[in-house]
């Protein structure tokens, strides 16, 4: 099935998906997205199956169109007592200076979907078009049985290895995150050594190399992006930091500014325990001589990290927060959803005239 009609096996009438960024992609941005033509993303990987199905539901109450639902398939966090109290003890200053009190202990927020019996359950109930993954792949089974329930499967791969074991799982379509990407790197194993593909290169290898269709990802902020990633061989692009500023986002005041004021961005796991590129910001400064092996993992390390964000929050301090954006921040622009992607569809028809 190479490259045969890959939008309708999307759903969708332009060669854009909205990246389903969790905690800043709300339904009604996805919504939005879809009924433009585009494919809108939610992402439950930071939920519970019940948090998740409201979200479905509420996107599927604003449009007709399809949707795409993105989960986390990270490996379970390892328990590491040790290394999670000297992580406490090493941001205990940032809390005190805040007037704040560091979490006693640290635990695992998020469930990966690997071992989420209910997540599955309740997408096999639910049956969204689209589904897709982030750090590696779900149980064959669970691939199977969505598969069988009629959900078109994608997953992201930021290497030529990945990208085979997704097509190897029968999947239908790949994103192709490259190094400029904004957000948590979609690397299957976060400590092995990353080889940082550039989003065109990526996309050009993994066209030449699989025989799945190939979403381009990370960089890509306005048409003329859009239309160089399709002319290496993508069959569709994902933007995520194009969509961070529109109006129907979660993102926060001190995100919304930051974007704005974009002066670059740092890849990090200080915040998380993956790493994630961000924009730079006091968490990112403070975490830039951590040895990658003192981060706990993930999302162990986030619990901490979301509740010194919270605590400087309260305080009206927001350069603590996973400020999430890719390269191409400084080219962000603070639209509505629908304003967006009819300027990414008159750009990208001018790019191929």
């Amino acid at each position: 099935m190479q490259h045969t009609k890959p939008l309708d096996l999307l759903g969708i009438d332009l060669p854009i998906v909205q990246a389903p960024m969790a905690g800043v992609s709300s339904p009604a941005m996805a919504a939005a997205t879809s009924n433009a033509g585009a494919l809108g993303s939610i992402g439950v990987g930071a939920l519970d199956a019940q948090a998740a199905r409201t979200m479905i539901e509420a996107v599927r109450t604003a449009t007709s169109a399809s949707f795409n639902v993105n989960l986390f398939c990270h490996a379970p966090a390892r328990s590491r007592p040790d290394a999670e109290r000297e992580w406490i003890d090493r941001l205990q200053p940032e809390f005190a200076a805040l007037d704040a009190k560091a979490p006693e202990r640290l635990t695992e927020i998020y469930r990966s979907f690997v071992i989420d019996e209910d997540m599955l359950a309740m997408l096999l109930e639910e049956r969204p078009p689209v589904v897709s993954f982030h750090f590696g792949l779900p149980t064959p089974g669970a691939i199977r049985a969505l598969r069988d329930a009629g959900i078109t499967l994608i997953a992201t791969a930021t290497n030529l290895a990945e990208a085979r074991a997704i097509e190897a799982a029968e999947l239908d379509a790949i994103v192709a995150q490259g190094w400029e990407a904004g957000g948590h790197r979609g690397c299957f194993d976060p400590d092995a050594s990353d080889e940082a593909l550039g989003t065109m290169a990526l996309t050009r290898l993994l066209v030449q190399r699989t025989r799945l269709p190939v979403i381009a990802a990370g960089g890509i902020m306005d048409g003329a992006g859009i239309a160089a990633a399709l002319k290496l061989g993508a069959v569709a692009t994902q933007l995520g930091t194009a969509f961070v500023g529109c109006d129907e986002g979660l993102a926060d005041d001190g995100y919304r500014e930051a974007l704005t004021a974009a002066a670059g961005t740092v890849m990090t796991r200080v915040i998380s325990g993956r790493p994630a590129r961000c924009l730079a910001n006091r968490f990112t400064a403070m975490g830039s001589n951590i040895p990658d092996a003192a981060v706990p993992d993930y999302p162990v390390a986030y619990d901490v990290g979301k509740a010194l964000n919270a605590a400087a929050k309260a305080r009206g301090i927001y350069g603590f927060g996973a400020q999430w954006a890719g390269q191409g921040a400084p080219l962000a622009r603070s639209l509505p959803v629908t304003g967006l992607v009819q300027t990414l569809a008159q750009e990208l028809a001018e790019a191929q005239t």
